[in-house]
């Protein structure tokens, strides 16, 4: 009785070894950071705390509307120059959709803003190109000499509006205007503040461009390039 015993008990240990292989599945040590731009299940979408980003999965002859859409409002006039370059970057990736892209730039910026504020070059580098990231790890590295930390609160993205769109060589680039309320303050190693305002939030405009190779197998659009208004 004692060995059925034991053969009963090793089935039900290996029955919830199953289980929980299905359920929380293998880490690898190799998982990719989280990717804004990647695709989401379907249930995701139905989340409050998620945001919609890019169908990959989109049927290339599924329509697409390429009228940019202004802000994040209702959709209003086509901008008439922007619709070439659209048009080319949709041709060459049939998945490409204006609204869904949008999306994923909101949740970049708000990843990239986070981590530039912290210092966390880790989850800035799959983000940006060569380029920028150096830029922003020399920006980081001089904070960190002066003993100075960045507080940044983003307090929420009011626009966010396709100013430019082309493509060449297959490389799609497209550039957005992003205007979001912030609160930024600069302190000192005793803590005060040297630059900024912790009371003040503040309107901040940022022209961004992102790039994609329209044929690579990964999703992602790097940060390529910033600048401010004129």
């Amino acid at each position: 009785m004692q060995g059925f015993d034991l053969i009963i008990l090793a089935a039900i240990a290996l029955f919830v070894i199953l289980r929980l292989y299905k359920v929380l599945g293998q880490r690898t040590g190799h998982e990719r950071p989280n990717d804004p731009f990647a695709p989401r299940p379907a249930e995701d979408a139905r989340s409050d705390k998620v945001i919609p980003l890019p169908d990959r999965g989109r049927r290339p002859d599924a329509p697409v509307d390429l009228s940019p859409r202004p802000g994040d409002g209702p959709k209003g006039s086509p901008v008439p120059a922007l619709l070439p370059g659209l048009g080319k970057i949709h041709t060459a990736d049939p998945s490409f959709d204006p609204d869904g892209f949008l999306a994923g730039v909101r949740a970049a910026f708000e990843m990239i803003v986070s981590a530039f504020a912290a210092g966390d070059t880790g989850t800035l580098r799959p983000l940006l190109n060569d380029e920028v990231f150096e830029n922003f790890k020399r920006a980081i590295d001089r904070r960190a000499t002066a003993k100075e930390t960045l507080q940044t609160t983003l307090v929420g993205i009011k626009s966010t509006d396709i100013i430019e769109a082309e493509l060449e060589n297959r490389v799609a680039e497209i550039t957005v205007s992003i205007v979001s309320e912030q609160i930024n303050v600069t302190r000192n190693a005793e803590g005060q503040a040297v630059d900024g305002d912790a009371t003040k939030v503040e309107a901040v405009t940022d022209i961004w461009t992102f790039a994609r190779h329209v044929r690579a197998r990964d999703p992602n659009w790097l940060l390529i390039a910033t600048r401010s208004p004129n």
